[in-house]
């Protein structure tokens, strides 16, 4: 599953999007971090590794509902020519 795991101090939060089995924990053991997410900044801050986070689908991993949003609201990265 890819899903957000909470980093930062209280009150503060700093999410990174990371690969982590179902049953873990939050915050448990994950397998690749693949993002980072800030919504503290104005506007929020996204960074996502796309062909990280497409090889892990591809491998039958989905998407938390709110991972799937930043997915979706960020565009696709264009390949370098």
């Amino acid at each position: 599953m890819i899903r957000l795991a909470r980093v930062g101090a209280r009150k503060q939060p700093y999410y990174r999007v990371v690969v982590i089995e179902k049953d873990r924990a939050r915050n448990g053991r994950s397998i690749e971090v693949v993002g980072t997410y800030n919504p503290r900044t104005n506007p929020a801050s996204i960074d996502l590794k796309r062909e990280r986070i497409d090889y892990w689908t591809s491998k039958g991993a989905q998407f938390s509902d709110r991972v799937a949003k930043l997915v979706a609201q960020q565009p696709a990265a264009v390949a370098a020519a």
